[in-house]
């Protein structure tokens, strides 16, 4: 029978402490205030109800009301186990005729426990938990039978009782460190949950605000994310954008490099730039420079890749003023240099004509004025085409064609300079697609730029040969001054410029036309010893 009446104790403890922390993990309130004096009072319950459960042997009655105690000591303090203590006691006292025993064994025990739990505050509740149980054993045994010789010869009896207090304690125990550590993981999912919701809840608000496009594409190359801003700079919904397929939309001459683009991604696992045309709702095409950032998972295998692009619209008609504007001062230069190859054939026009009734060689004289008249009227053509707006035609062309057309339109200037231009070109078959006049116009402004560095004369050397990776090299080296190495950097920027009234347009709308032809251009100098411009453009079928 005294083990069935341990049982029904334990299992009593259990229920009663299991119920509060299951109650509590289904509340979401703030803390109570001064936890310990309601814990203490609960926990006097608790014992008193066990209490009732006692058995009675030999005039004593037994218990497992030290297990809470202990327990309420260990988790809140001497405080709260002395409020808890003091209920049993007095519960114990209500069953029991034996009162001495009992209070000078509860007076002990207290004592024992409130110096154990100071020389305890620094150790972790569990650890506490032990040696309280520890000490409440050893005093049990010095007071119980020994002092008190109760049930001396039954040593049996107080085994089986400390074995079930301590069992009532390690079921306490582990029951509420179950419930702690249960309620710190759902506490600390909970703040996860929040951070990462308030984290959503920023990039939202910056996807939806912002004024650039962000595209989602995922690693089959469907889209899957269109920013809120679609709507607002194209026209378009998200969910009318996702019923399209992207390329439609995409201008033709730009869907190529724009598949290549995703395609080199997917292989080099880098970020790639690209300028395209994208088209409205209401059929306008705009032009956008985006960003390609592609996104991977622990196995370094692309996810997604991101897309930001940019309306660069506005900017693109700037740059078409400035170039234009670059443009009409390249011809005002030129001018004096291009008035007097003009008046050259028509001296020789004037002299001819002179000779026309003298000589009987008609038709060599006749040729040789259409050849002087046909070299005016292209001089004019090239100065025409130069200052002249013209919609951008990508067509493919020969690279040693139009270094040659550039080369005799700056031969008047280069003549009177004393300069000399030589070409060297490592092969015949040079072909680019590209815009003629807009390659012409950098090789136009890298030559100025180094006649105009030649003040007493000298040559330019222009190698034209096959890199690497199916691209051209353009060399052009002169014999100028030269630019310091810590400058070299900034050439190319927006009104730098080394010269006494330059605007650096020039060499900014350079680095643009070639950036627009995929190409790359590059500058080696040294102060007096001339500089080396090096141009890239990829080559065509």
């Amino acid at each position: 029978m005294i083990l069935i009446d341990y049982i029904i104790n334990l299992s009593m403890l259990s229920l009663m402490v299991s119920t509060p922390l299951v109650i509590r993990s289904y509340l979401n309130h703030k803390p109570l205030k001064q936890l310990w004096l309601w814990v203490g009072l609960y926990g006097g319950i608790v014992s008193s109800v066990l209490v009732m459960l006692s058995f009675q042997d030999e005039g004593y009655s037994y218990d497992i009301r030290y297990a809470v105690i202990i327990l309420v000591f260990a988790y809140l303090g001497p405080a709260a186990g002395i409020i808890t203590g003091s209920m049993a006691l007095a519960s114990r006292l209500m069953v029991s005729v034996n009162w001495f025993p009992a209070i000078v064994g509860w007076l002990v025990v207290m004592a024992i426990l409130v110096v154990i739990h100071k020389a305890t505050t620094h150790f972790k509740p569990v650890k506490r938990v032990m040696i309280l149980l520890f000490s409440y054993i050893v005093t049990y045994i010095i007071t119980v039978p020994i002092v008190f010789n109760i049930i001396r010869d039954n040593p049996i009896f107080h085994f089986q009782y400390l074995l079930f207090v301590s069992i009532g304690v390690l079921i306490g125990g582990i029951l509420i460190e179950s419930y702690e550590k249960l309620y710190r993981i759902i506490k600390e999912r909970k703040r996860m949950e929040q951070t990462l919701e308030e984290s959503e809840s920023k990039y939202r608000l910056i996807a939806e605000n912002t004024s650039d496009l962000i595209m989602v594409m995922d690693k089959e190359h469907a889209i899957t994310y269109f920013s809120p801003s679609h709507e607002m700079v194209l026209g378009y919904k998200a969910a009318e954008l996702e019923k399209i397929e992207i390329c439609k939309l995409i201008h033709p001459d730009d869907v190529v490099t724009f598949r290549e683009t995703i395609t080199k991604i997917m292989k080099n696992k880098e970020s790639m730039p690209l300028e395209f045309r994208f088209q409205d709702k209401r059929g306008k095409w705009m032009d956008f420079e985006s960003r390609w950032m592609p996104v991977m998972s622990d196995e370094r295998v692309i996810e997604h890749i991101v897309i930001i692009s940019r309306d660069i619209s506005e900017r693109k008609k700037a740059e078409e003023i400035l170039l234009q504007s670059e443009k009409l001062s390249i011809v005002g230069e030129l001018a004096a240099g291009v008035a007097h190859e003009i008046r050259n054939p028509l001296t020789t026009i004037k002299g001819f004509i002179q000779l026309y009734g003298k000589e009987d060689e008609l038709n060599e004289i006749n040729n040789l004025l259409l050849s002087e008249l046909e070299r005016i009227e292209t001089i004019t053509s090239e100065m025409l085409s130069l200052g002249k707006p013209q919609a951008i035609q990508l067509n493919r062309a020969n690279l040693c064609d139009l270094i040659d057309h550039t080369v005799e339109f700056l031969s008047p200037q280069a003549n009177m300079k004393n300069i000399q231009i030589s070409r060297s070109y490592l092969g015949t078959d040079f072909f680019i697609t590209c815009e003629k006049n807009q390659i012409k116009q950098v090789f136009l402004n890298i030559l100025k730029n180094a006649m105009e560095a030649m003040p007493k004369g000298g040559n330019i050397d222009i190698k034209l040969q096959k890199g690497l990776d199916g691209e051209c090299i353009i060399s052009i080296q002169d014999e100028g001054s030269g630019i310091p190495e810590e400058l070299l950097p900034r050439l190319g920027e927006p009104f730098y410029s080394l010269k006494e009234k330059g605007t650096g347009l020039g060499l900014m709308i350079c680095h643009k036309i070639i950036k627009q032809h995929s190409g790359t251009i590059s500058y080696q100098s040294k102060l007096n010893k001339g500089t080396l411009v090096e141009i890239k453009l990829p080559l065509t079928d």
